[in-house]
């Protein structure tokens, strides 16, 4: 990160920790709701549970709307990390309490401050890279790979108190109920935000201004709140028609946290070499990934300069990727009829979907702080995150029709969400000298500034 503004690293961390504590809970909140009651669970179906996950994760991304315009507006956006990271550990130890109320607000508060605070870190990193400044990409790939560090240790940690044999007997020996360590789960990822603040307030002054955007709190000053000139409207209308391909990526991506989380937990083996594992472990997998290959893409887009693939290109390799991801779980749901498959049939899906995610994510959140009106950058990346939970949503209810039993509806489930990755990455690729008129990237690459 030498070569790079030191405001970087404080935001890396800050948000390494603050995504401990959100994919700590995402990796054992399915299969918490799943479990019977006398195993600590809620005992719900399948469905209820599929459900309730979509619900809860689209509005952790829908609350990003409302939130990136209070930090816009009103709050700053330091302070928007500060209130939502305080919200989120309210809601972590909510869910450590052994009482179905409590479950239901501290996802409410989780949500919320969720909502505050992931537009606004996103938007302190767009602000600390000038217009054009070829290190933007390169920027948002490493904080992206800060992002993974901590999903990475979440569920290693997370799901070990919840799931382990070993910590349920350390809690037995100690006279606690066992049944509890699904709560000593979630009392961790409270935990890992605590940390995360602490981090932010400490190394805040590393931060060029107060909100972190200081170019584009000028420009705010400078045009107000008027509307938009007709290149923002067209820079404004390629985002949002890579919006509408997001919402497919990320109903996809959330499969994860739901559908694939039970196929994990219900058809897969956790043992490899003899080494028993929990299954929310292979949480792990694609942060890991990310982790090894986010350098080396945050690499490749600056070494390639004027030359690498533009923003929509990009998503179309991402939904291409993640799409073959998918045609892998097809012949892998068809073995499970046999019994308990092979964990490697994930590690090949989710090395494929990483490949797909570093592609489009970090490039979006680059992306709409490029090209977004300055003074409306916050509430675009709002936007942004809005699209993401309509994709959650969708993943929600795409993994009610998750049948551990029947491996033909898995074939069909997993063998629709491939078609429809693979057809939207083509339809994309038809698109892109459409959205790179409208995003001015084709005229802005033809000229010398």
């Amino acid at each position: 990160m030498k070569t790079h503004p030191p405001g970087l690293t404080t935001l890396f961390l800050t948000e390494l920790w603050e995504r401990f504590s959100y994919y700590g809970m995402r990796a054992i909140l399915v299969l918490f709701m799943v479990a019977p009651a006398v195993e600590g669970g809620l005992g719900f179906d399948t469905k209820q549970a599929t459900s309730l996950y979509g619900t809860y994760t689209m509005a952790v991304y829908l609350l990003a709307l409302p939130g990136g315009y209070l930090a816009d507006r009103y709050l700053r956006p330091w302070r928007a990390v500060l209130l939502g990271g305080s919200l989120m550990v309210i809601g972590q130890f909510l869910l450590a309490v052994h009482a179905l109320p409590f479950f239901y607000g501290g996802l409410t508060f989780i949500a919320v401050g969720t909502g505050l605070l992931k537009p606004s870190i996103s938007t302190m990193v767009g602000g600390l890279y000038g217009a054009g400044d070829p290190r933007r990409d390169s920027g948002f790939s490493i904080f992206y790979m800060g992002i993974n560090i901590g999903a990475l240790m979440a569920p290693l940690v997370c799901g070990w108190l919840a799931e382990s044999a070993a910590f349920k007997t350390l809690l037995t020996e100690a006279g606690v109920d066992p049944r509890y360590s699904w709560h000593f789960g979630f009392a961790a990822a409270g935990v890992g935000m605590i940390v995360g603040l602490a981090v932010f307030l400490a190394q805040r002054s590393r931060l060029p201004i107060e909100s972190g955007t200081a170019k584009q709190e000028a420009a705010a000053q400078a045009g107000g709140s008027g509307g938009l000139t007709a290149a923002e409207w067209k820079r404004t209308g390629a985002i949002a028609v890579l919006f509408a391909f997001t919402i497919l990526f990320w109903a996809a991506y959330e499969q994860k946290g739901a559908s694939l989380n039970l196929f994990a937990k219900q058809l897969v083996s956790t043992n490899l070499f003899g080494f028993d594992f929990p299954a929310s472990w292979l949480q792990s997998l694609t942060p890991f990934y990310v982790i090894l290959l986010a350098p080396v893409f945050a690499r490749m887009w600056v070494k390639l300069g004027t030359r690498q693939p533009s923003s929509p290109q990009k998503f179309a390799l991402g939904l291409l990727a993640i799409g073959l991801a998918f045609c892998l779980l097809v012949p892998a749901s068809a073995l499970t009829a046999e019994g308990k498959i092979s964990p490697l049939w994930l590690v090949a899906v989710y090395l494929l979907d990483v490949v797909g995610e570093l592609c489009l994510s970090p490039v979006g959140l680059s992306t709409v702080t490029k090209l977004s009106p300055a003074r409306f950058v916050g509430l675009m990346m709002g936007l942004w995150f809005f699209a993401t939970s309509l994709g959650n949503k969708l993943a929600g209810f795409l993994s009610g029709f998750f049948l551990a039993n029947d491996s033909k509806r898995l074939m069909e489930l997993y063998g629709g969400i491939a078609a429809m990755l693979l057809a939207g990455s083509l339809l994309l690729v038809f698109l892109t000298p459409a959205i790179r008129r409208w995003s001015g990237e084709g005229q802005a690459s033809s000229r010398k500034e």
